[in-house]
């Protein structure tokens, strides 16, 4: 009986990752754009390279956790998504902070090259292209983007169901 009704109840995860996504409306932390901008952006490069389902909506959720937390934002948005995605996705995300830092670690003085560490994880070149193609360039207040509209299918398709051991 309760299968059932955690079953019956599921869309309330879909209806509550979307709106901690709109709570990012609200969270720029000295970027150009807020932060649910820079995730649509994200989404909308990811999308635009042929991403599966999956990836898409973890590139939309990848920052999720600011919701929160910023320092430990890539785990919170990792365990959000671990039920749901495969588990090279769930790594792509909870390290995508490390791989990101590849592009401005060097000013805080922490090293660039933590993303080094994954280099023989089989989701390293995922992770590569996601910071680097996707992420990292997703700051453009100019950048043509998809609403959030355009996403919400794919991110209640993911979340119906929970695949993953848990």
């Amino acid at each position: 009986l309760r299968g059932a009704g955690a079953a019956h109840n599921q869309p309330r995860v879909a209806d509550t990752v979307l709106a901690m996504l709109q709570g990012l409306a609200a969270v720029t932390d000295g970027f150009a754009v807020d932060q649910l901008t820079h995730c649509l952006q994200t989404a909308t490069r990811a999308e635009a390279a042929g991403a599966d389902t999956e990836m898409v909506v973890a590139s939309l959720c990848h920052d999720i956790g600011k919701f929160v937390s910023v320092p430990n934002h890539p785990r919170i948005a990792a365990e959000i998504l671990r039920p749901y995605v495969r588990d090279e996705v769930v790594q792509v995300i909870a390290t995508h902070q490390h791989f990101q830092g590849h592009h401005y670690y060097h000013h805080f003085g922490a090293d660039p090259n933590l993303r080094d560490q994954y280099r023989d994880q089989p989701w390293y070149a995922l992770a590569e292209q996601f910071a680097d193609d996707w992420d990292q360039t997703s700051f453009d207040p100019d950048h043509p983007t998809e609403p959030l509209e355009h996403f919400e299918p794919l991110v209640r398709q993911v979340f119906a169901r929970a695949h993953a051991a848990l």
